[in-house]
């Protein structure tokens, strides 16, 4: 067996990555409804470039570029969870975060896929020059 063949078959450490991935990252829907359902239990923020954030953003998100957390970190909520996306899975920007804010002992989920994702399924979005926070 090659080593990649060797990995696959770890299945406990499989269903770790698995459980870890579903426990740590949110959907387009699952978010969707969440706004819907409960929006004081979550913070959600975009930790996009300001352009980015003005030319669209899912709406109840704050700005927070992610180079700037740091100097933010009285946005977030440790009692809360804090929802953070960037523009795309390719975009990693939202990870940057979620490291961030975990090493501090912010509670974090990633939207899967960021605001693409959100954007595909044709959800509301706010196209505004809303207050950085």
């Amino acid at each position: 067996m090659n080593e990649h063949t060797d990995i696959t078959m770890d299945t406990r450490r499989a269903h770790e990555y698995f459980l870890n991935e579903i426990s740590y990252s949110i959907g387009a829907h699952e978010l969707k409804k969440l706004i819907s359902d409960d929006l004081n239990s979550f913070n959600l923020i975009d930790v996009r470039k300001y352009e980015d954030y003005i030319d669209g953003h899912i709406p109840y998100a704050t700005h927070v570029p992610v180079d700037e957390i740091d100097e933010h970190l009285n946005m977030f909520s440790k009692e809360k969870v804090n929802i953070v996306y960037s523009q795309s899975i390719i975009c990693r920007k939202s990870k940057k975060a979620a490291l961030k804010l975990t090493e501090k002992g912010y509670p974090v989920r990633e939207l899967t896929g960021g605001f693409k994702a959100w954007k595909k399924q044709d959800f509301d979005i706010v196209k505004d020059s809303a207050d950085m926070g």
